[in-house]
């Protein structure tokens, strides 16, 4: 317990799926957290979950989209909190196309959430973490779909190896500049999400072909992208950056 007691975390997407697995253990390991998400209702039940075990946490309204939303949230959470030390670019969508299925708007739009979500959550968050001068982590939701491609997942694909390249710039950025403050990715394979969820449709065939891609034998659950996230967003992790956490059950390994 304790891993990351005393820091002060925003999770985005927070309200379900990964990103409240991750909020939920950050707390239980000692964080403040900011719960961010466009889902009010579902966001409030995270914190009241937090607060109900002791935990102390904040809702805010996000559209990673909106830069305005991310100045709101940021200045929320130093309002709050005074600090922000840990910061998890998580909130995403899923979208199925080709290349020549996927429309421009649509591609625009898995970008724009994806992607332009994961540039503003970030440069936010090193300003935020700046200004206390204490460095920081912040962690960027990619995929193993940002490490290889499907043809089925065009836009899909270039949101998420987009997040993984930025990741990297980004990191180098804080490094030569000496700020103390670290970026890397998480790479999950398929998580039995509410997302992962509406893709299958709940059907019982569907899902076993997503978990015949994984040579482990099944899909991950929330938390084990949760624990990959927590090792990054502590001390424990203050050699990586710029690096690339993959959770995948092998789908990437073959």
């Amino acid at each position: 317990m304790g891993r990351v007691a005393g820091k002060v975390a925003l999770v985005s997407g927070a309200a379900l799926g990964i990103g409240k697995a991750t909020a939920l253990l950050l707390a239980r390991e000692g964080a403040s957290l900011v719960i961010a998400d466009m889902q009010e209702e579902a966001g409030r039940k995270t914190v009241a979950e937090i607060e109900a075990a002791g935990g102390k946490a904040l809702f805010v309204m996000l559209d990673v989209r909106k830069e305005a939303d991310w100045k709101a949230a940021m200045d929320a959470t130093l309002a709050k909190f005074g600090r922000l030390d840990i910061a998890v670019n998580n909130a995403g969508i899923a979208y199925t196309g080709t290349v020549e299925s996927t429309s421009f708007e649509d591609w625009r739009r898995v970008q724009s959430i994806n992607l332009d979500g994961v540039f503003l959550g970030t440069q936010y968050a090193i300003q935020a973490m700046r200004a206390h001068g204490n460095g920081g982590s912040i962690i960027n939701l990619s995929s193993i779909e940002g490490l290889i491609g499907d043809p089925t997942l065009a836009a899909y694909n270039a949101s998420k190896g987009g997040v993984r390249i930025f990741t990297k710039s980004a990191a180098l950025h804080c490094a030569k500049s000496g700020y103390g403050i670290r970026i890397n990715s998480v790479h999950p394979g398929y998580i039995w999400t509410p997302m992962v969820k509406n893709l299958t449709h709940e059907d019982v065939a569907a899902k076993q072909k997503l978990v015949d891609l994984h040579p482990i034998g099944h899909l991950g659950e929330p938390d084990d992208i949760a624990y990959g996230i927590l090792y990054l967003a502590s001390d424990e992790s203050k050699f990586m950056t710029g690096s690339e956490l993959v959770i995948d059950g092998g789908y990437t390994a073959q």
